[in-house]
């Protein structure tokens, strides 16, 4: 699902070609610093796609989503 903002094209992580990849350092990183302050333990091994969906949640569980 593709969805329209600021004529950048947002895709599902889902449909991402590079999505079975590791996660990236900064994602990471940035999970690390989420699950932190959500109290939780930062997930370990996760795909980019994975990470970016987690993301997501702890954005959402923080705050920091909006």
């Amino acid at each position: 699902m593709a969805d329209i903002t600021d004529g950048n094209a947002v895709k599902d992580p889902a449909d991402w070609t590079t999505g079975d990849e590791p996660a990236t350092a900064a994602q990471q990183s940035y999970l690390h610093t989420l699950a932190t302050e959500a109290g939780e333990e930062a997930p370990e091994d996760l795909s980019k796609a994975d990470a970016s969906r987690r993301i997501d949640e702890l954005q959402e569980k923080t705050g920091r989503g909006q």
